[in-house]
């Protein structure tokens, strides 16, 4: 008789264990739910389309598709270029006119790939004359680790006209030896997720993001870029992007040569 009452108490307590642990996953579902939807769906702002310009340099991102519209495009691209983005980098050899033969690494930037890009180097008979860039970027201590390979190996780096280089993609491109920027070319940042799981709201992991930002200013410093150049990054949510200009790109040191 007297062990009845206490495994009742005991069913209860974990009964109620289990409502409240069912509670935070129905909690954190929820306000992740946005994270998971198609980029702008909640964001009623009506935000400028087309080519950007001067003050006028945000748009709503899908990292699914290439951005040919930010561009303002009076020829045609230097090199031919996918329209979707694979979900981790290509690597290919382009052969161009005043620019050598150049590595081109298209598609989204995802664990791993700093490893396979340097195989990819290994590889090769010469090395590339420089790293050309179109991509949406993706995680972005990957980034960094292959913008490191690129700096230790002393490559120039580009974005030429019809290619973007988006998101985490810039830090990439911080670290070549030269940085060659197209006035028709993009290059955008915004927030970034720094590794944390799309399930776990942002609220659960300040501390997370605070060491990723650290790095990553840590980085760009390392580079002998301009930290300032982030807060063009955390002024601007990851549903939108912020494509800098040829002022911006040259303030910053963020581009050290930007043609046409």
């Amino acid at each position: 008789m007297t062990d009845r009452p206490r495994n009742t108490g005991l069913r209860r307590g974990l009964r109620l264990i289990l409502l409240l642990q069912i509670a935070i996953a129905g909690m954190m579902l929820v306000i992740d739910i946005p994270a998971q939807l198609p980029p702008g769906l909640f964001d009623r702002e009506r935000l400028p389309t087309g080519p950007i310009s001067p003050g006028d340099q945000t748009r709503r991102y899908d990292p699914q598709r290439s951005p040919s519209d930010f561009m303002d495009r009076t020829s045609p691209a230097d090199i031919a270029l996918p329209d979707q983005f694979a979900d981790r980098l290509q690597f290919e050899l382009r052969e161009t006119e005043g620019m050598g033969n150049l590595l081109l690494l298209t598609g989204a930037i995802a664990p791993g790939d700093a490893d396979r890009m340097a195989e990819e180097l290994d590889s090769l008979i010469e090395p590339p004359d420089g790293i050309a860039l179109h991509s949406p970027g993706g995680t972005v201590s990957e980034a960094r680790a292959i913008g490191r390979i690129i700096r230790d190996r002393g490559f120039p780096t580009l974005v030429l006209a019809g290619a973007s280089c988006m998101s985490s993609c810039p830090y990439v491109f911080a670290a070549g030896a030269e940085r060659t920027a197209s006035r028709q070319g993009a290059i955008g940042m915004h927030q970034h997720y720094y590794d944390q799981s799309r399930f776990i709201p942002a609220v659960f992991a300040v501390s997370d993001i605070q060491r990723g930002q650290g790095e990553t200013l840590e980085y760009l410093i390392d580079m002998g870029i301009d930290p300032a150049v982030m807060i063009y990054s955390l002024k601007t949510p990851p549903e939108r992007i912020y494509v800098l200009v040829e002022d911006e790109l040259l303030e910053t040191g963020l581009a050290t040569n930007v043609i046409d």
